[in-house]
Formats: structure tokens, sequence, C-alpha cells
């Protein structure tokens, strides 16, 4: 288990419950008592650092190394029914977008998500998560199929942002991203919305446009990431905590701003914690949203969906 800067003390004191059981296993000493006063001890500073979190360190969280991505939670949610499905039939299977079929309980749905690496090797291989264009457009290929046969859509948003390179720019990142949204808006089947870690710029929105929007309790949704707002504004990333509480990128700054539908709570230090209980949280609020969208018409669905967004933020004459 890797530890964040602002999780050491909890760090401490876990060591000192293993040292201290080792003890009691390897001598006649009872040290139950000690162990029990800092199990009290331990659980008393997780709720108190937990609770009282920064911005920046959500932000932090949600990029924790043991943190579960995209494919965890659909073959956690699916199990083997999950079938997945390559390519967008112009160029080429972007490794950073991944997509496919699978069921929870007799429901099929078509999951979409942006997938991360877990070393060096696999990281290279996502392309740090970060899609290109063929990405966004197998995502829609794959929508459209979803579309086609009545299937609703689930999208997983885990990604710093589109992948901004030369080639990508070359083959229409921008255009691939806006048809998307473009798209998105007028499916005529349920689609639900998850952000599982990161959500960043126009790399997460488009795939982001749902009937329902999600969030996890440690994750963020910004147009920008706190360190590249930081190197705009200051010339620096030295104030990307700033920049995190200035940007109100938080789950419950969003929803507070009515820009997502809800926040799913996380287990006690973040998802990585309890995976088995986030993948079930994430699962529940997924049947839960389909239930509340499944009785819709295309129409009342698109029309709902359009009014949505046309409703977002403040205009002024």
């Amino acid at each position: 288990m890797e530890y964040l800067e602002f999780e050491l003390p909890i760090k401490e004191l876990e060591d000192q419950l293993q040292k201290c059981k080792i003890i009691g296993k390897e001598s006649d000493v009872d040290v139950s008592e000690t162990c029990s006063k800092i199990e009290t001890k331990l659980k008393e500073t997780q709720k108190d650092i937990y609770k009282n979190l920064s911005p920046w360190q959500r932000v932090q969280l949600s990029r924790h190394p043991d943190r579960p991505y995209t494919l965890d939670y659909i073959k956690a949610i699916c199990g083997d029914s999950f079938l997945e499905l390559h390519g967008d039939r112009s160029f080429k299977d972007d490794k950073a977008m991944i997509g496919g079929l699978g069921k929870i309980g007799d429901q099929s749905f078509m999951f979409i998500g942006q997938q991360k690496g877990y070393n060096t090797k696999t990281r290279q291989y996502r392309n740090f998560g970060m899609a290109n264009p063929e990405g966004y457009r197998k995502a829609l290929r794959l929508m459209k199929s979803a579309e086609k046969f009545g299937i609703p859509v689930v999208t997983l948003l885990d990604t710093p942002g589109a992948y901004p390179g030369l080639e990508a720019e070359e083959r229409g990142q921008g255009e691939a991203i806006a048809r998307n949204i473009l798209e998105m808006t007028r499916l005529k089947v349920p689609v639900v919305t998850v952000v599982i870690g990161e959500g960043a710029s126009g790399g997460a929105l488009g795939i982001g446009v749902g009937d329902k929007v999600l969030m996890l309790e440690n994750t963020w949704y910004s147009v920008i990431s706190p360190e590249s707002c930081s190197s705009i504004l200051w010339r620096s990333w030295e104030y990307k905590e700033q920049a995190a509480e200035a940007l109100k990128l938080t789950a419950s700054d969003m929803k507070r701003l009515k820009l997502v539908d809800g926040i799913i709570k996380e287990p006690l230090g973040g998802a990585h914690r309890d995976r088995q209980k986030t993948f079930k949280a994430v699962s529940d609020a997924i049947e839960k949203s389909y239930a509340e969208l499944k009785n819709l018409s295309p129409e009342d669905l698109v029309s709902q969906r359009m009014d949505k967004y046309a409703n977002m933020g403040v205009f002024k004459g």
C-alpha cells in the first residue's frame, strides 16, 4: 500500500499496530490492550484526516496508484459477461479507450471508459489514459451500435485529458471530441456517466454527456488540471493547491453547482482501501440510475438531456 504525504500519520499508526501484533505472536506478553488503544487512535486519525480533505488532497486521492481503473470496475461488475470491442474502423484501436458489452444482472450495457496503466510498461501501452481521436471515434461507434440495438450506455471517466500530441491534432482531436458531445446529446438510449478518477477537460467530456452524471467521492471534474491552471496563471506549478481550491472541481462542488446529479460515497480512505465495496456502490448506482431512465421514451430522453445541459451555468443579458 502506497501512502500520500497527508496519510503519513495513518501509516505510522498502522506500522505500530503491525509491530504490536507481531510482538504478541512471538512472545508471551499480552499486548491486546495496547493494540486496542492503537486501533482506536488509528480510527480517530483516519476520520479526522479524511473528513477534512482539501480539494488538492482529493485530486491526489483520485490519482492514487492503487486506485481501481475502468477495467477493474467492468470486470468486477460484469464478471465473465464482458466482451471487449475494438477499433474505430478507420485508423486503429486506441488502447487508452476501452469499450464493450457487459451485463449487470440480466440487463446488457455498453461500457466505455478510459483505461490507465499499472506500471511503466502498461502506462505507455495505454498512453497514460489519454485517448487519441480514434479512441473517441471508437467510443462513438460503440454508442451508435448500442443505440441501434436499444442497449443503454455506461461511460467511466478517468483521464488527465485527451492526448495533446501533434499527430492527434493532425487526425482531428478537437473535431472528434466535439462530434462525440453533439452525438451524445441526441442518443436515443439512456446514458449513465460515472467519474471514477480524473475528469479532465474535453478528454473527459468527450464521453461524459449523460442523462445521469455521477462522481465518486474522491474524484474531480474540471476544464483544466490544477497544475496546468497554476502554470498558466502563476507561471509555476507551485500554486496548484490554490488552483484546485479556485477551480471548484470536487464532487461536492460539482453537485452544489448542479453540474452532476449525484455523489457515490467511497470507503474511508478512498476507493482503493476497499475495492469490493466501491465496485458494489458503483454497480448499485448504475442500476438505480438506469431504473429511473428505462421507462422514458427516446424522445423524452433526448429532450430532458438537452434541457439539462442547456440549463447549466449563469447567463447575463
